[in-house]
């Protein structure tokens, strides 16, 4: 790895782990008990999940481009908002080779999709949270499930070492 590279997946790892735990609605979320036990006996963190789920081939392929595959490997805890292989599909090809081969922009959009903490479904409420990228997504929680601004949560709390992952339909955006 280049001294630049890892000095840039460093800070980005202190950075996330300096983090606090999330906000939502006005109440502060870490990981409850249900959820440490899980964790505790997990030993896979996020990315190595993510991998082995099988969905999620296109978000580890972006992981590595962006060179955040260290950071998301790290402590942690982070919550991870995943687009699916299919999410990626939405985007076409140019746009999506275009933005993997863009190594900033494409680390603003993953970092986008990850949360400070460990906010299991349970715990999700309606409002905005803050991400790791420095803007917020809007979430809904409602009868009719969750979604993150325009993309659908469609499977939840995959429990890892160091966070939990959602995973969600759309690829967001930031601003």
């Amino acid at each position: 790895m280049k001294l630049k590279s890892a000095i840039a997946v460093a800070v980005t790892a202190a950075t996330f782990a300096a983090a606090p735990a999330i906000s939502v609605a006005g109440g502060s979320y870490g990981m409850n008990k249900a959820a440490a036990a899980a964790a505790a006996h997990a030993n896979v963190d996020i990315v190595d999940l993510a991998v082995g789920a099988g969905q999620f081939k296109t978000l580890a392929k972006a992981l590595t481009a962006a060179g955040l595959v260290g950071t998301l490997k790290g402590p942690g805890p982070f919550t991870v908002f995943a687009p699916t292989d299919e999410a990626f599909a939405k985007i076409p090809a140019d746009k999506l080779n275009a933005l993997l081969a863009d190594k900033a922009a494409l680390a603003k959009v993953l970092t986008y999709h990850v949360v400070p903490g460990t906010v299991m479904a349970a715990d999700v409420k309606t409002g905005a949270v803050k991400t790791v990228e420095g803007q917020s997504l809007n979430i809904v929680a409602s009868s009719m499930g969750v979604t993150v601004n325009n993309a659908k949560v469609t499977k939840t709390d995959i429990v890892a070492s160091n966070g939990v992952i959602h995973a969600i339909d759309t690829v967001v955006l930031p601003m």
